[in-house]
């Protein structure tokens, strides 16, 4: 049986943002680490993809877009 703290979604929001900004960094990171220049493109489109999306989960949360409103 779920907690009260699983039940609420702003805990799925953070727990998933806390995620996505541990692998938006890594990806960061080995941007640093490879010479390629098609690889260096790839990690830091997927990590402004990522930004994207970790930016709408805060958008959720704050209830700053009109979709997110009741």
């Amino acid at each position: 049986m779920a907690n009260e703290t699983s039940r609420d979604p702003r805990y799925h929001t953070q727990r998933t943002q806390q995620r996505l900004q541990e692998l938006i960094d890594h990806l960061r990171e080995d941007i640093e680490e490879v010479d390629e220049p098609q690889f260096k493109a790839m990690f830091e489109t997927s990590a402004e993809v990522l930004t994207g999306l970790k930016t709408a989960f805060q958008h959720y949360e704050q209830k700053s877009e009109s979709a997110w409103r009741q």
